[in-house]
């Protein structure tokens, strides 16, 4: 939310001192209506105007607890150019209107107010408008807030402990001026995600290779490690099994691959990939008997009504390659009411 201004109070002087062929002058830089301004050309004045720093930082991600270094600088008495200075309080865009942390890490919210006065700094959260801090005190029972502010500093920072994927939205920091002024940050607390392609279940043939890919996705560092689990038992390159290859990428996007050579029946399971930073993921390897793939068809035969009874449910058949009529496991003929499923 823009703050308007009020009255302000003009400091001139000498518009000799300003030569237009210096680079290097000391003129203060304004933004006035998302134009930039310098003071030579006369200050900002006027009113509801938007007093903010030649450069802004709009996104950032979560920073450290160490105020963040204004923008703006109000003093008195620049030789230079005239200045205009409001009398009432002034956000700085210095604060960064976007922040971006990990789940369970702690999050910080920077307000940069000038000219505060006798006002308060109050924190809300905008999507129940739930007070979190006045001045330097907490109002919620929420222990993880708290705000930071030392003596002089013109930085209050919402701090937020162990931040969970909820507290995403907007906050909203509030001076206690009539009306009240606002300056918006907007929180985004991301987990970052496992996943295995082809999950929930790959079925490979007996003798081929298992190969599965975990990507992990949203993490701003790529995991310490990825361990890979059989069944709940970790997989290792000294494994008994043997013939076991372990690669984790680490690019855009941390990869990890797991490579078993002449997969047999007791490969069978679940395969879970655990990165250090992350949820665990799951797959289901189904390694297939080459009785039934030499036939070039599995096919599972859910329970139907034929004719009074029900066929077993669950039943596998094949396709003969000679007659190309499905079969069951004792060579009986399949109904053709089941052969139309």
């Amino acid at each position: 939310m823009t703050p308007t201004t009020g009255h302000q109070h003009h400091v001139a002087s000498s518009p000799s001192h300003h030569d237009p062929h210096n680079h290097n002058n000391n003129n203060p830089t304004w933004r006035s209506n998302n134009q930039i301004t310098s003071g030579s050309d006369g200050g900002v004045g006027g009113v509801g105007k938007h007093l903010v720093g030649a450069t802004s930082l709009s996104d950032s991600s979560s920073s450290p607890v160490e105020p963040i270094k204004p923008l703006l600088d109000l003093s008195l008495g620049d030789p230079n150019g005239s200045l205009t200075v409001p009398l009432h309080p002034v956000f700085d865009e210095a604060a960064p209107h976007n922040v971006s942390s990990m789940a369970s890490n702690t999050a910080y919210l920077h307000c940069l107010v000038h000219n505060l006065g006798n006002k308060s700094v109050s924190w809300i959260r905008q999507r129940d408008i739930h007070i979190m801090t006045v001045g330097r005190y907490t109002y919620t029972t929420d222990q993880r807030f708290e705000v930071i502010n030392s003596h002089g500093s013109k930085d209050w920072i919402l701090k937020i402990k162990y931040a969970q994927v909820r507290d995403s939205g907007n906050y909203e920091c509030q001076v206690s001026t009539k009306p009240v002024r606002s300056y918006v940050v907007h929180l985004n607390v991301f987990e970052p995600q496992a996943r295995i392609i082809g999950s929930p279940d790959i079925h490979v043939d007996m003798g081929s290779a298992i190969n599965l890919t975990c990507i992990i996705r949203d993490s701003p560092e790529p995991p310490t490690y990825i361990f890979w689990y059989h069944n709940g038992k970790v997989l290792s390159f000294e494994s008994p099994r043997g013939d076991i290859s372990m690669v984790t990428d680490r690019g855009n996007s941390t990869t990890g691959y797991l490579l078993i050579q002449d997969a047999q029946a007791p490969d069978t399971g679940n395969y879970t990939c655990a990165p250090s930073n992350t949820a665990t993921a799951t797959v289901r390897v189904h390694v297939l008997n080459d009785t039934y793939t030499a036939h070039g068809l599995i096919r599972s035969i859910y329970t139907t009504s034929l004719s009074g009874f029900d066929w077993v449910k669950h039943r596998c058949a094949h396709v003969d390659d000679n007659t190309n009529l499905p079969t069951g496991f004792a060579g009986e003929e399949v109904p053709d009411r089941v052969n139309a499923h």
